[in-house]
């Protein structure tokens, strides 16, 4: 899958687009088929190793996205095909990104994926 990859941390003009594996949801997560990505101040800080949460290099940058659900746990209450926001906390700029079940809600038909991207990190915040 194709994802928004920081390998140096030398602020946004650092950000490749690269191929990589999609990721495996763990117990508690869902699979989500991104449609948009939020951008905030922690995905800027971190292109330039500035955040309080510093993973590793190279990482996926992206903390919520939108997008439709394609795996999860039957105990969730979201099953394939819902339309989602979902706080991912890193690699939400990616073509699939996995989140803890507990940070992905459904969204309103009447909602676009990019209004859903921008809900739980910017929205809350703000």
């Amino acid at each position: 899958m194709k994802a928004a990859h920081i390998s140096k941390l030398n602020g946004p003009d650092a950000v490749e687009i690269v191929d990589v594996e999609a990721p495996e949801p763990d117990a508690g997560q869902v699979l989500i088929e991104v449609h948009a990505a939020g951008v905030s101040f922690p995905e800027v800080l971190q292109t330039r190793g500035r955040y309080q949460v510093k993973p590793d290099l190279p990482f996926i940058p992206g903390a919520e996205v939108g997008g439709v659900i394609v795996q999860a746990p039957p105990t969730s209450g979201l099953k394939p095909g819902d339309r989602v926001a979902a706080l991912s906390f890193l690699a939400g700029f990616a073509e699939y990104a996995v989140a803890d079940a507990e940070t992905t809600f459904k969204i309103p038909d009447s909602m676009t994926f990019e209004q859903a991207a921008a809900v739980p990190f910017n929205y809350l915040t703000a």
